[in-house]
């Protein structure tokens, strides 16, 4: 059931774009081993490229202003062929800078990533001119070796061979946090990613004492030396690094480490690098809830009463309508969902407004019918991690008093029967338009369904999934008796009325 108003439909596609990154005149060091196992204190730290003269100058390539060509060579790899290449095979890629970590004797380390994945570009030669150029974004083209050291995958003895202005992407960092303990969690190797409520361990030095935090592995450094910290998650512990050559003294990141206390909650951003185990590069660490000032949690959200101020964030889930500069969207954390309605937003902001993207709305609760709502709100877009909620199966909670404890979720019905549906005129179908029949194409289609001997109406709501999509078009396509998987949004309407988004016959 949906409240009457126009919309505007369409799909656009955005793309943040962001400044240039510091440059480094040093050379890189690596990270020491990760979680709980101590370093080998006879085991060299840094590469050997890292503190011995090559014996052969990397040749340096001509200053080279950007250009929007595209290379001539044909023999770019995709990720995929990128990461079945084995271990010193020749590669070429081409993707897009999302860290500078250092330049030094005309050699650069870069982090790169793609719309697939990302890659660790370590001592490619590159002109300190060149390196000028290269800016958060900036497509760049190297040829090099693949490499591993450690379990870090690189590409090595490499040459910034392209750097190209004609596009630029900048990649949302992507939560894993509870990929940490996980096989599959090297997938992500060299990605931007987040983790979230993390805690802060004590971490030893080489004596033995005890802190938040260390310089250098074994707390051998000074101020300007790399920033070593343990975090824990679900009662495992990992090691993380501010690497100084990628985010130094005086940097947010490297302040805010140093201002860590053991027990202190963090949600941290970084690359995803690799060393005998996950070791994160963190460049971004707040305090839970420092950023978010009065930002309530979901248990305060539903404890709220109806028409108290309300302010969350969450990720968005699916973008339901835009009209007249006001947004209806689906959100959801980790925690619980919502559902804004008709927050202001103009057209531009809307388009913005990608699966997954984080906001913070500030508004105040209500109810409709038995659906919970924001309404009245404005938001905010905040860049610093994105999240896509898995479905939650609530087939077995139809018909009991849980099931409203999802509402709003991404949600899945399995084993549904198609039940006939009366028009307002007593004819039987297997879906109408409108609630009562009454529509025609491009309205909503209601449709019942039943389960153990109980039947449920359930909509495809026009606006968010309207004439044209899969869902609309599987839906009219249902036979009564029919066997459905069905899956949506927990949507309420004087009980529970989810707002399908896909349906497939069985």
């Amino acid at each position: 059931m949906k409240k009457n108003y126009a919309v505007v439909l369409g799909l656009v596609a955005a793309m943040a774009l962001a400044g240039c990154a510091q440059g480094d005149t040093k050379s890189t060091t690596e990270a020491p081993k990760e979680t709980t196992a101590a370093p080998d204190p006879t085991q060299e730290q840094t590469k050997a490229s890292e503190t011995e003269e090559p014996t052969q100058e990397p040749t340096e390539e001509p200053t080279q202003e950007p250009t929007t060509e595209e290379p001539a060579d044909e023999n770019v790899m995709s990720y995929s062929e990128y990461m079945a290449a084995a271990i010193d095979d020749p590669v070429v890629i081409e993707a897009f800078v999302q860290g500078k970590q250092s330049w030094w004797d005309n050699k650069a380390t870069l982090y790169l990533q793609d719309e697939d994945g990302a890659y660790f570009v370590y001592n490619a030669a590159c002109s300190e001119d060149d390196y000028k150029l290269i800016e958060t974004g900036t497509r760049v083209r190297v040829e090099g070796y693949k490499a591993e050291w450690s379990g870090e995958i690189e590409i090595a003895d490499g040459t910034v061979a392209g750097i190209y202005n004609d596009m630029l992407f900048e990649a949302n960092p992507v939560d894993v946090t509870d990929l940490l303990g996980k096989d599959e969690l090297i997938d992500y190797q060299n990605r931007k990613v987040s983790f979230t409520g993390m805690t802060i361990e004590p971490i030893a030095d080489k004596d033995g004492n005890e802190a938040a935090f260390l310089y250098n592995w074994d707390g051998s450094g000074t101020e300007g030396n790399d920033l070593y910290f343990k975090v824990s998650y679900e009662g495992n512990t990992y090691t993380f690094t501010v690497e100084s050559y990628l985010t130094g003294p005086g940097t947010k990141v490297y302040d805010a480490v140093r201002e860590l206390e053991i027990g202190d909650k963090v949600d941290l951003t970084g690359f995803l690098y690799w060393y005998n185990g996950v070791n994160p590069h963190i460049t971004d660490v707040e305090k839970a809830g420092e950023a978010s000032g009065d930002v309530m949690s979901y248990e305060e959200y539903v404890a709220a009463e109806a028409d108290d101020p309300v302010t969350i964030e969450a990720y968005v889930q699916a973008k339901q309508s835009w009209w007249d500069d006001k947004a209806t969207v689906y959100l959801q954390d980790r925690d619980g969902a919502y559902f804004a309605y008709n927050m202001a937003c103009d057209e531009e902001t809307y388009a913005l407004l990608a699966e997954g993207t984080k906001i913070r709305v500030e508004g105040f609760k209500s109810e409709w019918a038995g659906e919970v709502e924001i309404v009245d709100a404005t938001f905010e877009i905040i860049a610093d991690d994105t999240f896509v909620a898995d479905p939650v199966d609530v087939t077995a909670l139809l018909d009991t008093e849980e099931l409203i404890d999802y509402m709003n979720r991404k949600v899945t019905f399995t084993d549904m029967t198609v039940e006939a549906i009366k028009d307002k005129d007593g004819n039987e179908a297997a879906f109408l338009y409108n609630w009562d029949g009454s529509g025609t194409e491009g309205n909503d289609l209601y449709f019942n369904v039943s389960k153990d001997g109980k039947t449920y109406t359930f909509t495809v709501e026009s606006y968010l999934t309207g004439s044209g999509t899969d869902v609309y078009e599987a839906v009219k396509a249902f036979k009564v008796g029919d066997t459905v998987d069905l899956a949506g949004f927990l949507y309420w309407y004087n009980g529970v009325n989810p707002h399908i988004t896909s349906a497939t016959v069985k």
